[in-house]
């Protein structure tokens, strides 16, 4: 039986494509298009929960990740 779960994305434009990153399994990808990004990404996360151990599961899950933007005065 298969299930749904959520998790987060960042991507970032580096060079000619974008990078895509996971936070909450420190898993990344890369795509030369957003979507293209967002569908490796989502592969990559699919390859590891069909190979990896429970323990490692537990071991790289962070259950809170909090994504936010910081005022930062510089100079």
């Amino acid at each position: 039986m298969s299930k749904n779960l959520q998790f987060t994305a960042i991507l970032e434009k580096e060079g000619d494509g974008y990078v895509s990153l996971c936070p909450e399994l420190d898993i990344a990808s890369q795509g030369e298009t957003i979507e293209e990004a967002k569908a490796n990404l989502t592969e990559a996360i699919q390859l590891f929960f069909e190979h990896a151990t429970d323990k490692e599961i537990n071991h790289r899950l962070h259950d809170e990740v909090f994504v936010t933007q910081l005022n930062v005065a510089i100079g």
